[in-house]
């Protein structure tokens, strides 16, 4: 239905007529198009067709991995969060060298080194990516499941934002099987260290069990940012410098 926007400009559709708003003022264009009847039938759109098949499964294994770990994007993500992941798992479907094109998956692509490249080092919010916030090296133990800093100042190792007076640190993993669209996750304690210029720390974050079985198991890295306020602790800024990495595969 057309609605009137101000007084004389129209938005909508009107006896076959539809009426948008550009920066240029308000166009108007014939309704038409292909029919989606036409699209899923004709040999002419086989092309389209695949490409969709493709495009909507590396969207719901993009929605997968999300999931799989929802309780930490939810911490650090940014507005364009699952585009950015879309593209990469489309990216890394295109690596699939076994089935035809329109069938191609994301499981196949993750066989092919160059498709785990593609998903290591994914950062959950580009705004806070973690080469650019954490400045110290770490252990990593994939078997033990355990991620360690030694001699870690938080005020010195960390890009820190303006207000904050504490940080958190988590380990988590995820076991994802994409074939049949199943996950296991497993999360460490929290450990939450003041932010120190002069006092070192050594800080083990170690996850309860490794899932293990079949699937690619993923592992993340999350740092939250806290305000302290009459004893209190709160999320800075709204958690927008939060930093989620998923820093290996195996």
């Amino acid at each position: 239905m057309a609605k009137f926007d101000g007084i004389f400009d129209i938005q909508g559709t009107l006896k076959g007529m539809t009426f948008y708003k550009t920066a240029d003022g308000i166009r108007i264009r014939t309704k038409g198009g292909i029919s989606k009847q036409r699209i899923m039938n004709d040999p002419a759109f086989a092309r389209t067709r695949e490409n969709g098949a493709e495009f909507a499964h590396s969207s719901k294994m993009s929605q997968l991995l999300r999931q799989s770990v929802s309780t930490l994007v939810d911490l650090a993500k940014d507005t364009r969060t699952s585009s950015r992941l879309n593209q990469i798992m489309s990216r890394i479907k295109n690596m699939d060298t076994v089935n035809l094109r329109g069938e191609r998956t994301v499981s196949e692509g993750l066989n092919n080194p160059l498709g785990l490249q593609e998903l290591t080092g994914f950062d959950f919010n580009k705004n806070a990516a973690l080469g650019s916030v954490l400045k110290k090296a770490y252990m990593f133990d994939a078997v033990g499941g355990t991620l360690a800093f030694s001699d870690f100042i938080t005020g010195k190792h960390l890009q820190l934002p303006a207000g904050a007076t504490q940080i958190g640190l988590r380990l988590a993993a995820s076991l994802i099987d994409f074939d049949a669209k199943t996950y296991e996750f497993v999360e460490s304690s929290q450990e939450v260290l003041p932010v120190d210029l002069y006092n070192a720390t050594n800080t083990v974050l170690t996850l309860p069990t490794v899932p293990s079985g079949t699937g690619l198991l993923c592992f993340f890295f999350l740092i939250e940012f806290y305000q302290e306020i009459n004893g209190t602790a709160y999320p800075l800024k709204n958690k927008q410098y939060n930093v989620l990495n998923l820093f290996a595969l195996v």
